[in-house]
């Protein structure tokens, strides 16, 4: 079975996650409905409903195997949520944060690549040096003690 999927943060083109999705076909580019937030989490962006803002991304067609991967990226259902959003290509699966944002800066444009590669801007460097956290420890490593010898 094939899914589609709205990506906003790392998982686009050029960004640190992108390999993911290497061998699906990108569908296109899209903007949501202003119906969100976009919050800077650091390395990663955080989409959270309720807000104004059309956020821009990328849909991606994947198969079963590889949404079920990113679920286990993006810490489903635990730190993201997932819904259906409309696109031009039919219903796609968004990741939804569900943390705190509270102090964080929210992203007014909604779109995580401009935000994070504004030309001179010190957060920008940070971001690009910055790996996500998600993808430092292998998922099959992370229920694993870890043990000092």
């Amino acid at each position: 079975m094939e899914h589609r999927v709205f990506v906003y943060g790392t998982l686009r083109r050029g960004q640190v996650n992108h390999r993911r999705l290497s061998g699906h076909p990108l569908l296109g580019e899209h903007r949501t409905d202003p119906c969100f937030s976009l919050y800077d989490l650091g390395a990663y962006p955080g989409l959270v409903r309720g807000g104004a803002t059309p956020v821009c991304g990328e849909i991606y067609l994947v198969n079963a195997r590889t949404l079920r991967y990113l679920d286990r990226l993006e810490d489903y259902p635990r730190l993201y949520s997932r819904i259906l959003i409309p696109s031009p290509w039919g219903q796609s699966w968004v990741y939804c944060y569900r943390g705190m944002v509270r102090h964080r800066p929210l992203i007014p444009s909604g779109d995580w690549l401009e935000w994070a590669d504004a030309p001179g801007s010190f957060r920008s460097a940070a971001i690009r040096r910055a790996r996500d956290p998600k993808t430092q420890v292998p998922w099959s490593d992370r229920a694993a003690p870890v043990v000092r010898g």
